[in-house]
């Protein structure tokens, strides 16, 4: 969703018993497709992130092993 996209919706969220069913039907699904598309990528950053957590530890593990054993 664009930036103008969303101040649409804002604005009529402002007016909402003025604006007419169709209006308020369209605002709803934006608002549903950018929610779930939302949900998906933070859900695909978050295996992302705990795959590079899980990696890095990984090193560092190895890392602290050499160190110690010189």
């Amino acid at each position: 969703m664009t930036n103008e996209e969303f101040t649409k919706i804002v604005e009529i969220c402002k007016e909402l018993k003025s604006k007419s069913n169709v209006e308020l039907t369209n605002a709803m699904n934006d608002l549903t497709k950018t929610f779930n598309n939302t949900k998906i990528k933070i859900i695909d950053l978050t295996h992302y992130l705990d795959n590079i957590e899980d990696i890095y530890h990984k090193i560092l593990s190895e890392y602290n092993s050499r160190i110690k054993n010189g």
